[in-house]
């Protein structure tokens, strides 16, 4: 059997103290840069260049749309392309349609239809349910209140996508308007 007598003084305690501290603090630091880096990169970055057209893809669709009723004004005279279908409602003018996708609500894939308030002039050439991508600039309008609209300036049809469910907005997203 082996007894070990370890002395131990007051400022070697606090000494292995500081250091245990030390480490622990960097290595929340570094988890925390880390998990920036990785949030800035998956999230899209409109403050880059304005002219620019930002693509919403699935992943990031209800963010942008949750942000872009918040904040109508940040995203005013951005210009972006992204897909949906067509989705009319009883009291739109001609012109105007949702570029709607159907947001998963629970685990038994009950949706709900989201989407961009938006104006072409060609619409009515187009039946609803017809998935399309658009390019498009947004625009602040009244309709029930300040909401976005997108004024499209392309659209072509196309097949519906394999990924064509979105997810609720996500609480962590940090809008980079």
């Amino acid at each position: 059997m082996f007894i070990y007598n370890i002395k131990v003084s007051g400022s070697m305690l606090f000494k292995i103290f500081f250091v245990i501290v030390t480490i622990i603090i960097l290595t929340v630091f570094s988890i925390c840069c880390y998990n920036l880096f990785v949030d800035a990169k998956n999230n899209v970055n409109i403050a880059d260049n304005s002219s620019a057209v930002i693509e919403i893809d699935p992943k990031n669709y209800t963010n942008i749309l949750k942000d872009s009723h918040e904040h109508i004004d940040n995203y005013v005279g951005k210009s972006y392309k992204f897909s949906g279908y067509i989705y009319r409602a009883y009291d739109f003018t001609d012109e105007q349609f949702v570029l709607a996708r159907d947001m998963v609500i629970s685990s038994d894939y009950q949706t709900l239809i989201v989407g961009f308030l938006s104006e072409y002039k060609d619409i009515k050439n187009y039946a609803d349910d017809t998935w399309v991508e658009v390019t498009g600039t947004i625009k602040k309008v009244d309709y029930h209140g300040d909401m976005p609209e997108l004024q499209i300036t392309s659209l072509k049809e196309i097949d519906k996508p394999n990924d064509e469910y979105v997810y609720p907005p996500d609480e962590s997203y940090v809008p980079t308007v």
